[in-house]
């Protein structure tokens, strides 16, 4: 399924006035842990940054620590604000895919599909609702929404001028 399809299915099953509040409550929590992880990279480094980039083995870790970082903490604050949704709901979706991959497949080899189903809940939460996001966008109370419809009142002004 490309991107493009997911945003059209996600139109005709919630266009922007008719989404439900339950998209602002899936936007909160998705915003608010990706944020929160974005920030706890760089202020415990060692343990949830550039060390723990090198125990699980990512290439570059001195780089790709700090990048991951900010794109949690940026992306994380579009959704918390609902700014670009879709757009940062992308990195989000390919940064759990990364966790999930290279942090939860070794636990299920290791010990079994009990203990990785216990470790991956948050993991996948998170991805679920960022493709949820990717799929039908911040909904009415955002500032995409605004912007939505601010665009659809020049659009139907100028029809009828």
């Amino acid at each position: 399924m490309s991107f493009s399809t997911l945003v059209q299915y996600g139109r005709r099953v919630a266009p922007l006035g008719e989404t439900p509040v339950a998209t602002l409550l899936i936007r909160m929590i998705v915003g608010c842990v990706f944020f929160s992880e974005g920030i706890q990279k760089f202020l415990f480094s060692e343990s949830l940054g550039v060390g723990r980039f090198i125990k699980i083995g990512i290439p570059a870790p001195e780089v790709m620590a700090p990048f991951v970082g900010m794109v949690e903490i940026v992306c994380g604050a579009c959704v918390l604000v609902g700014l670009f949704t879709r757009f940062a709901a992308i990195p989000l979706t390919i940064d759990m895919l990364v966790a999930i991959s290279t942090t939860k497949i070794p636990i299920l080899l290791e010990k079994g599909f009990w203990s990785l189903a216990h470790e991956v809940r948050t993991d996948w939460s998170m991805l679920l609702g960022s493709i949820f996001l990717l799929a039908v966008g911040a909904g009415r109370w955002s500032l995409d929404g605004m912007r939505a419809r601010k665009t659809g009142d020049r659009r139907r002004r100028g029809k009828t001028e």
